[in-house]
């Protein structure tokens, strides 16, 4: 919709500069209605040649190359597990290792800071 104004917009810039070259101020007012009525058929001529009418020029968010990754990335999490054997368990002490970093971050969350030591390595 924002695209649609600022066409037409330039389309009316455009329009008062050829006025102005051609001297013709002083033209009728259904010249101009008539050159407006053209522009627009022919930018509803245009719209159905774009990609898209969503307004985002025909562009996706994902690539197609990403949408195919992620389709083959969630294929694989879905036959995978079906297809491997089960997997023996891991060792107890690797078991540990996510518990000791949430130990750790929650005391690092709720340890007081000396406001004024912070401040003055900044300055």
């Amino acid at each position: 919709m924002l695209l649609e104004h600022l066409m037409i917009t330039m389309d009316d810039q455009m329009f008062r500069e050829q006025q102005m070259q051609k001297g013709g101020r002083h033209q009728h007012h259904n010249t101009r209605e008539q050159e407006q009525q053209k522009q627009q058929q022919q930018r509803q001529r245009r719209r159905p040649n774009n990609a898209a009418n969503r307004g985002d020029g025909g562009r996706s968010y994902f690539s197609t190359e990403a949408i195919l990754v992620l389709a083959c990335v969630t294929v694989s999490l879905l036959v995978l597990p079906l297809i491997l054997p089960p997997l023996p368990p891991p060792p107890t002490l690797l078991l540990l290792l996510p518990v000791c970093l949430l130990v750790l971050l929650v005391v690092l969350a709720f340890m007081p800071t000396d406001m004024r030591s912070m401040a003055s390595s900044y300055l």
